[in-house]
């Protein structure tokens, strides 16, 4: 049953035109094409993008565009479909344990070690080795949504043919625990880039609690079997405050990149508040949403 449904009872009812694991395919397709634009905004403050630089940018749009025809093909040709998806999420995971490999190797962590002072001045103020990683997670997410759960909630995974594997967790509980790592990734990443600030101001600190109520409750969703409506109402409430939390930080980085006068300048929108980053606030509430739909196909 979905989660949805324990706590709008009329939702039992309604059936949208797409399936959760649809949905959740769609997201990773334009997450891809999200995070092609992200890098290629962060790549752009030293002028000149290297060769390696361009990789996660050209192969997001790719990517992103690749999903989205995976999921035409779909309608006729679901294993085909299925195939292409999973070939695109492994070199999803390639791409972003390659890129965060050099994001440390750029912060000489490897070097120094991870574990003092310096090292945490330095990964304040050095290429996010997180922001890559987030490359492995939308893989890790797009390879679950890909192959049908039957029966439903069952953790029983349908392969190609007439294969199948049996998972630790549901779908749902699955989802729940990938959630709860992209809300970690997201928080870390608003920490670290709000500390070049010394968090002197009172908004930086409510993604920060935001966030760590929404690891909370799509931890505790992930690990307990029969949650209760309380349980599934305050992780709703929890992700819909995260996408207002994501909208607030999106107008507050924007205006911060404005002149005094109101005007836009470029070099301000690169150099200054990453306009793009309060966004995977919105980005990870909607996965939790998400989850809480009917786990059924059809």
């Amino acid at each position: 049953m979905a989660y949805l449904a324990m706590i709008i009872p009329r939702w039992r009812h309604i059936r949208l035109p797409m399936s959760r694991d649809q949905i959740f395919l769609l997201l990773v397709a334009f997450n891809h094409i999200f995070i092609a634009a992200d890098i290629y905004l962060a790549h752009s403050i030293s002028g000149g993008m290297k060769a390696a630089e361009q990789i996660p940018i050209v192969f997001g749009l790719g990517a992103g565009s690749l999903l989205l025809l995976a999921g035409v093909m779909a309608n006729r040709n679901r294993p085909a479909a299925t195939v292409l998806a999973n070939l695109v999420f492994i070199v999803t995971i390639v791409i972003g344990v390659s890129g965060a490999y050099l994001h440390l190797n750029r912060t000489v962590l490897l070097d120094i070690g991870l574990v003092s002072l310096e090292a945490v001045h330095i990964l304040v103020w050095s290429p996010p080795v997180i922001g890559p990683m987030f490359f492995v997670l939308i893989g890790v997410l797009g390879i679950s949504a890909a192959w049908i759960e039957t029966p439903p909630d069952s953790g029983r995974l349908q392969l190609i043919g007439e294969r199948r594997v049996q998972m630790p967790y549901s779908k749902t509980r699955a989802y729940m625990l990938i959630t709860a790592i992209f809300i970690l990734a997201t928080l870390i990443s608003s920490v670290l880039d709000h500390a070049r600030f010394r968090f002197d101001s009172v908004w930086v600190w409510l993604p920060v609690a935001v966030a760590l109520f929404g690891l909370t409750t799509s931890l505790f969703l992930g690990l307990i079997k029969e949650p209760n409506a309380g349980d599934v109402m305050a992780h709703a409430v929890t992700m819909l405050m995260l996408i207002v939390v994501g909208v607030i930080g999106l107008i507050l980085h924007t205006e911060a990149s404005l002149t005094t006068s109101g005007q836009i300048v470029v070099e301000r929108f690169l150099r200054g508040s990453p306009v793009l980053a309060p966004l995977l606030f919105c980005n990870v509430g909607l996965m939790g949403l998400v989850t809480l739909l009917d786990p059924r196909e059809g």
